[in-house]
């Protein structure tokens, strides 16, 4: 276990994408901060769960692939000084003796004026399909991610689900697919009108409602899947090279749950100005919850800035909370920090 005796005025926990937009307006606030995250990487979900899917609802972006936009994101954050902490799990978040928060991880401690929870949904475990076989041939051709676009080329496809990623994996899959079929089990969607419409133009051949997966078969790899209408019972057998199931996630807070914040349904309870119940704490996100929340990416990035320009405001009470327009302050905020840039630590990667 190492201790880092530096003190950060904020420290991001999870360097997702709204973290990382975080990290620049704490830049431009010019806050020492820090960015602990869990993955050996930044990105978050955007790069562990679905790099090479495209992101419709960013400003500025009529699409965007999701590692593009970690990409800008890093960029953007890391024109200021900063501190990444990679592959390290925050455990306990405690007040010492100076009143500074005390992060202990499961490799060593940090110290904290204030905390900005970006942790997203916590961890992502993908819902069981209750079908023989499936376990088995997960990794050999079951997938709950697509991860590259090259696994998939010339293949039988099959999608499973209704909602968003489901959608968004069709017509990810389409254009190098030898063949693609999408099933869903109900008589809705819970993906974006305008997703299910592509969807229904392109050559996917979608199956709805009421079809389920009734058996895989393969040993080394699944060759064979067999669909079935349960309303009716019409079955369909047809050769797989790849079945791709996202039918939802259930989410784990963690160690978050034992940090004394206010949650409600898996997610941390915030006030308008993204304080969370512990003083110095603050979230945003899609890990936060509020009346009228938003679980989008444009709702988390306003969200963090909110968090960060009051946090600068907790830390240095004499500070406005109102970080004015970056237009007027990128410049002269850009050339202190960089004549800062003589502590080494504040630009490193652990």
């Amino acid at each position: 276990m190492y201790s880092d005796n530096n003190i950060y005025d904020i420290t991001f926990i999870g360097a997702g994408p709204v973290a990382l937009y975080g990290m620049y307006y704490a830049g431009l606030r010019m806050t020492k901060f820090k960015t602990i995250e869990m993955l050996e990487d930044v990105g978050g979900g955007l790069m562990a769960l679905y790099p090479e899917k495209y992101i419709y609802d960013v400003g500025g972006f009529p699409k965007i692939l999701a590692k593009d936009l970690v990409h800008t994101l890093k960029d953007q954050a890391t024109h200021y000084p900063h501190t990444f902490c990679l592959g390290e799990k925050v455990c306990t978040i405690q007040r010492d003796e100076n009143n500074h928060l005390k992060l202990t991880t499961d490799k060593g401690v940090h110290l904290s004026k204030s905390v900005v929870v970006c942790a997203g949904m916590g961890a992502y475990i993908p819902k069981p399909l209750d079908v023989p076989n499936v376990k088995e041939l997960e990794g050999k051709g079951v997938y709950y991610f697509v991860r590259r676009l090259g696994d998939f080329k010339d293949k039988n496809i099959l999608v499973v689900g209704g909602g968003d990623s489901a959608f968004d994996y069709s017509m990810m899959l389409e254009p190098g697919a030898k063949s693609i079929t999408h099933i869903h089990r109900n008589d809705f969607f819970s993906a974006h009108e305008a997703s299910v419409t592509k969807v229904k133009h392109s050559r996917v051949r979608l199956k709805y409602p009421f079809w389920e997966i009734k058996r895989l078969e393969g040993e080394d790899w699944v060759r064979r899947v067999t669909i079935v209408q349960t309303q009716t019972g019409e079955e369909e057998t047809f050769d797989v090279d790849a079945v791709v199931l996202n039918i939802g996630f259930l989410t784990n807070l963690g160690p978050i749950a034992d940090w004394g914040l206010h949650l409600e349904k898996n997610a941390i309870v915030v006030d308008s100005r993204m304080r969370t119940n512990v003083e110095g704490i603050y979230a945003a996100g899609d890990i936060v919850t509020y009346d009228g929340k938003l679980k989008l990416i444009s709702v988390g990035f306003g969200e963090v800035a909110i968090a960060v320009n009051n946090a600068k405001n907790y830390v240095d009470p004499k500070a406005r909370v109102n970080p004015g327009h970056s237009t007027e302050k990128h410049e002269v905020v850009s050339r202190k920090m960089h004549q800062a840039q003589s502590h080494p630590e504040q630009s490193e990667t652990k």
